[in-house]
This record gives structure tokens, C-alpha cells and sequence, in this order.
């Protein structure tokens, strides 16, 4: 794997105490038809980052202090409609706090604008680069989750319940590992109510083997129904779902503190994690 140096427009390392950034391709992206470059950004107004381009995806990794290391690791999908990617609101903030507990934190930069397969192929490499280097990062290649907001959940579900990896050409010895989460962990997910009447996207396959899943939104957030379609198919298949909803909060809130949904999912998230990873 090649280190290289997060730009500094995207994050400032000092406050978000990022340890390495690793690209996910050595070759070719697949599918890919611009070059390799840097990720495009866009500052909103509140100062917070958004990148609205990735051509050549790759992880921040977050490493906790040493006194604190539980040997488990979670990676990160912000969301962003698969148009852009929220990496400051529901990326690097959100690896500070896993890392401040205890886990290894990896924030995906998949590919955007409009690339969901392009996406998907991103996080299953980049769940390979992470199981596969387990030894390197002091983890325990089968206590390794996803996280992932809004279109994150997305990919985060599509990892985690899809039937057949998507293919891609071999890289290295890397590809050989399982892409799959241990624990999947679902923030304000869209694009999951697909099915007939609103039910469980059909290429997203459950059973009682489905890995255990926790999944947070608001009741006012216009695309809710992806949460109940997901945790539906799930109880019925007799998997192990934990749904909740609070009634306000809206949509991508992230941790930003204020909004009452942000400020209820980590503490609701952290007892989870203890139990299931």
C-alpha cells in the first residue's frame, strides 16, 4: 500500500488526529474513465468540507492512543447522494469519536459524482486493504464493522447483504479476504425501499446469517422508509436488528450538536458496539 499525505483543504490533521491515508488502487480504477487525481472540494458556508470528485479513492486511517486500542476497527461511508461526500460531518468527525473509543477508524472516499458501482467496488477493496493488513493495524480481522450515512448506508448495506461481490480485476494478495462487515451500523439511509411497495431493495439478500445490524433515524426525514423496509426484512428473516427512531431530527445531521437526533445515535451506538463487535 502507498502512504501519501490527505491534502490539506479536506482536514486538518492536527484536529482530527489522522495517522495514514492509503490509496485503494494500485492500478488501474476499475471502470474509472478520468485520471487519477486529487479529490475535488467545496467549503459551504459553515466551514465544513464536502468533496464533490473522487477519481482515485482511498482511506484515512484514525489510530487510537495506545492506551485506549480495543483491536477492533469500523470503516466510515459518509453520505452525499453519491453526487458529493460529506467527509467532514459524517467522515473525520465521526472517526475522531470511534477512535477516542478505542477502535481504528477508516473514512472511505469513494467515487463520486453519480459512480454507486464504482462506489461499491471502493468499499469492498478497501474492507480487503483493512481485513487482509490486520497484523499492520493491531486488529482483529473479524471485528471489523461499517458505518455509513445516508447514500454511506448505502454502500455499507449493498457490502453487507448484496448476494455476489461485485467484480473487479485482482490486485494483489488483498482480494483474496473477505469484503464483508462484521457489524453494519445504518444512519439515515436512502435507496433501500426499492422493492414492491416500498419493501427491501431486491438486491439486497437477508437471511438469519445476516450480520447483526444497527440502524438510527428521524420520523421527519422524507426517506425514513429505507430504515423500516431494511429492519422489516431483517426481523423476518430472524436476524438480529436494532431499530431506532426518533421523531425529529431531519436529515444528515451527522454529530453536529444542537439537533437532538445527533446527539442521541453515538451514545445509543457506543452500548451497541460493546455487545455486538
Amino acid at each position: 500500500m502507498k502512504t501519501i499525505l490527505l491534502f490539506s483543504l479536506l482536514c486538518s490533521i492536527t484536529v482530527y488526529a489522522q495517522t495514514d491515508s492509503v490509496y485503494l488502487w494500485p492500478k488501474n480504477v476499475p471502470g474509472e474513465s478520468k485520471p487519477k487525481s486529487a479529490p475535488v472540494p467545496n467549503t459551504l458556508d459553515d466551514g465544513s468540507i464536502r468533496v464533490v470528485e473522487v477519481t482515485n479513492p482511498f482511506i484515512a486511517v484514525f489510530t487510537p492512543a495506545e492506551y485506549n486500542r480495543n483491536g477492533k476497527a469500523i470503516m466510515i461511508c459518509p453520505g452525499g447522494g453519491y453526487a458529493r461526500l460529506a467527509v467532514h460531518k459524517e467522515g473525520y468527525a465521526v472517526a475522531q469519536w470511534l477512535s477516542g473509543l478505542g477502535y481504528t477508524a477508516f473514512v472511505l472516499q469513494y467515487r463520486v459524482p453519480d459512480k454507486r458501482d464504482g462506489a461499491l467496488q471502493d468499499m469492498e477493496r478497501a474492507m480487503k486493504l483493512v481485513r487482509s493488513n490486520a497484523k499492520k493495524y493491531r486488529i482483529n480481522p473479524n471485528k471489523i464493522g461499517a458505518i455509513g450515512f445516508s447514500a454511506g448506508a448505502h454502500v455499507v448495506a449493498r457490502a453487507g447483504m448484496i448476494e455476489k461481490e461485485f467484480v473487479y480485476p485482482k490486485q494483489d494478495n488483498a482480494d483474496t479476504v473477505s469484503f464483508r462487515p462484521n457489524v453494519m451500523m445504518i444512519i439515515y439511509p436512502g435507496y433501500l425501499d426499492a422493492g414492491p411497495d416500498r419493501s427491501l431493495t431486491p438486491e439486497l439478500k437477508v437471511s438469519d446469517k445476516t450480520v447483526d445490524t444497527f440502524i438510527f433515524q428521524a420520523m421527519d426525514d422524507g426517506i425514513v422508509q429505507s430504515s423500516f423496509a431494511l429492519a422489516q426484512a431483517l426481523r423476518n428473516a430472524k436476524a438480529n436488528v436494532e431499530l431506532h427512531l426518533v421523531p425529529v431530527g431531519g436529515h444528515g445531521f451527522g454529530m453536529y450538536p444542537g439537533n437532538k437526533a445527533a446527539e442521541t445515535w453515538p451514545g445509543l451506538l457506543e452500548a451497541w458496539l460493546r455487545e455486538h463487535l
